[in-house]
């Protein structure tokens, strides 16, 4: 695999909150903790924490806007989680290519 996979993000990918979050923002552009939290079954305060995560992985920039912090998705950074993963997926496709060519030999093994 030519593509080093990050821990951290995908850490912070592997929560289903923070997946919804992430479909939220990429649906609408941007968004505030309060504006998620009311689309999410959880409070304000733990979309928060799910936001400052993201934001450790460089998966979300958060702007002031009053009070409050607009959050965006970071386009780059996607793209990179995004080529992990099909990195990933290419390095399993060719791992169960051969285990498949070795089943069909020992099958075909058998049979004779």
């Amino acid at each position: 695999m030519n593509s080093v996979v990050d821990d951290d993000l995908w850490s912070a990918i592997g929560d289903p909150t923070r997946r919804r979050m992430l479909d939220l923002l990429l649906a609408d552009g941007e968004a505030t903790a309060t504006t998620l939290s009311e689309r999410l079954p959880v409070t304000r305060q733990a979309v928060a924490r799910h936001l400052s995560v993201l934001d450790r992985v460089g998966l979300v920039h958060g702007t002031p806007a009053g009070r409050e912090r607009r959050y965006r998705v970071d386009d780059a950074q996607l793209a990179r989680a995004v080529a992990q993963l099909n990195a990933v997926g290419s390095t399993w496709d060719a791992r169960l290519q051969r285990i498949k060519r070795i089943a069909e030999a020992i099958q075909r093994g058998k049979q004779q």
